[in-house]
């Protein structure tokens, strides 16, 4: 087996939770090509990855007639396909191609149309970190053990494909000695429950208070909800990027950045990846409590209410008391623990 094409079709940070995957099978199979199939925002992630030899473009593929879809995978040269996310167009796909072996898992019917080894796998009640869990589909290769999520988490790594813009550089050499570059993620859209503005703003202005830096990022949209929250706190904000980074520009600004703190989004497991620090605040409520979705990386770590599964929370969604239960206080003791970390990131003129 010499080439693996590992499909993992949905969001920024369940790629990364992925990357594992990647650095397992390039330990089991020296001298293998893995290849990612991802969506079009995912791309960078997987430039960013040591593990991953190739990108291919599943929105770029969709777009091919059905012919040129099955020559374009038969291209490849695959001899494994893992359904790490199971998607059906995918699978169909893999299978007109005549990918030697195709791993799914046992609970999507679909899968016992087009795949040839299948894994029985529940996710949502399993104990297992989801970085674990996806893991599990390298079973059927015969070179399977379990490991640690110390282990899993020494095989999430990044390193920013994209040189850092001078200005941005120059922005966070510009720290005193002592001095912090946060970056605060506020908004998570949909894929996590929401600390709030209020309580990042209070987070804002004690970390200002403690004469650190901090800066804000977000997509456009986010930008545009964020407008009046950003006038209420800019005296204690350095900077904000809502909507101006590309995501190779935004892991590189991370990247040369102390940490992260953010709710269980894209940039927080980017920033764990990257070696940041990486403080994510997180419900207790099952399938989001940590245990399935922390932060994996040397300077990861998370807050969480301590209180066991709340169904007040599940019926409600929207007003989840327990994440708000977390204090700005709770999150600067854990910031001021951290110590400035070093980046040599080259820069880029402009």
């Amino acid at each position: 087996m010499k080439t693996f094409l590992i499909s993992r079709t949905d969001a920024i940070g369940d790629v990364v939770l992925t990357l594992p995957v990647a650095g397992w099978l390039k330990q089991l199979f020296p001298g293998c090509r893995v290849v990612l199939l991802g969506r079009t925002y995912t791309e960078a992630v997987a430039e960013a990855c040591p593990w991953v030899d190739a990108f291919l473009n599943l929105d770029e593929l969709l777009r091919l007639v059905p012919g040129e879809q099955v020559a374009t995978l038969q291209a490849q040269q695959v001899d494994v396909i893992l359904h790490v996310f199971p998607n059906k167009a995918v699978a169909r796909l893999a299978k007109q191609a005549k990918i030697p072996v195709r791993i799914g898992t046992r609970n999507r019917i679909f899968h016992w149309f087009t795949c040839n080894r299948l894994v029985a796998l529940s996710r949502r009640h399993s104990p297992l970190h989801e970085a674990q869990l996806n893991l599990e589909l390298l079973r059927p290769l015969g070179h399977f053990e379990a490991l640690t999520l110390p282990e899993v988490a020494a095989l999430t790594q990044l390193q920013p494909s994209a040189a850092l813009p001078r200005p941005l550089a120059s922005l966070l050499a510009a720290r005193q000695p002592g001095q912090l570059n946060v970056v605060l993620h506020p908004r998570s859209r949909g894929s996590a429950r929401e600390w709030g503005l209020p309580h990042f703003g209070a987070l804002a202005r004690l970390l200002h208070q403690a004469g650190h830096r901090v800066f804000v990022t977000g997509t456009a949209a986010e930008g545009e909800e964020l407008h009046e929250w950003l006038s209420e706190y800019k005296a204690f904000i350095t900077a904000e990027f809502t909507g101006q980074l590309s995501l190779p520009e935004l892991l590189a600004f991370i990247g040369a950045t102390d940490g992260l703190v953010a709710g269980s989004t894209g940039p927080l497991h980017l920033a764990a990846a990257l070696g940041r620090h990486a403080l994510g605040l997180y419900p207790p409520i099952k399938p989001m409590h940590p245990g399935r979705w922390a932060p994996l990386g040397p300077h990861a770590e998370y807050l969480v209410f301590d209180k066991p599964d709340c169904q007040d929370c599940r019926a409600q969604p929207a007003a989840c008391t327990c994440i708000k239960a977390l204090e700005p206080l709770q999150a600067l003791a854990r910031i001021q623990t951290w110590q400035p970390l070093s980046v040599p990131l080259p820069t880029r003129p402009d």
